[in-house]
């Protein structure tokens, strides 16, 4: 009886700590995610629909795993949007600085995340981003713009460039720190200098996490 309880108490207890990245079509949500779980950088643009990228990380010093939820840039899944909301622990909102648009429509979900995350909002990390910050000529929304809508909706605020890899850990690691209720950081801290090791050393940790 005992494991059944156990068993049975285990999604509260879960050992996925969620994250959600959210942001319009072509903000660099998927490379910025790419970047920082295998180390590489896809020029391509590809439609996301919903894609779960997982990472193996110290939390509570415990192993367990950082679930990264990279979610479409459109607005035609409301119903996908709301539950990704609903189980996410922390939230990144990627705008592209190119794209002063971009940043408009991440009030919409910022104002739904308020609204379902309520009162808990306070404790939940939040980040907001703006990348491709490489692209100095073609930028549309200066970084003091940007600083100025996260401190209106009192979270956190941070330029990135996935095609540089400007910040992309640093975006990641922050937000860990910005959690209260939990000690969490990530198990890179030996690989910094040493990108190309990532990737191998994600494979192997996913192997490990799965035994």
């Amino acid at each position: 009886r005992n494991n059944l309880l156990c068993s049975v108490r285990m999604p509260e207890q879960s050992n996925d700590y969620r994250v959600v990245v959210f942001g319009a079509g072509g903000v660099g949500k998927s490379s910025l995610v790419l970047r920082f779980v295998k180390g590489t950088f896809r020029e391509s643009y590809i439609p996301t629909i919903e894609d779960t990228y997982r990472q193996v990380i110290s939390c509570n010093k415990n192993i367990c795993t950082l679930q990264i939820t990279d979610t479409t840039g459109s607005h035609q899944f409301p119903a996908m949007q709301r539950l990704s909301i609903s189980k996410g622990h922390a939230f990144i909102l990627v705008y592209s600085v190119t794209s002063r648009q971009s940043l408009e429509e991440l009030r919409p979900i910022w104002d739904v995340i308020q609204e379902m995350k309520g009162a808990d909002l306070k404790s939940i990390p939040v980040m907001l981003v703006g990348n491709k910050c490489d692209e100095v000529e073609n930028r549309e929304v200066d970084t003091s713009d940007g600083e100025g809508e996260a401190k209106r909706w009192g979270c956190n605020f941070m330029e990135t460039s996935a095609k540089t890899n400007h910040n992309v850990k640093e975006l990641f690691q922050e937000l860990l720190n910005m959690e209260k209720n939990r000690n969490i950081s990530l198990q890179l801290d030996s690989k910094k200098s040493s990108r190309q090791k990532l990737p191998g050393s994600t494979k192997i940790k996913e192997k490990c996490s799965v035994m």
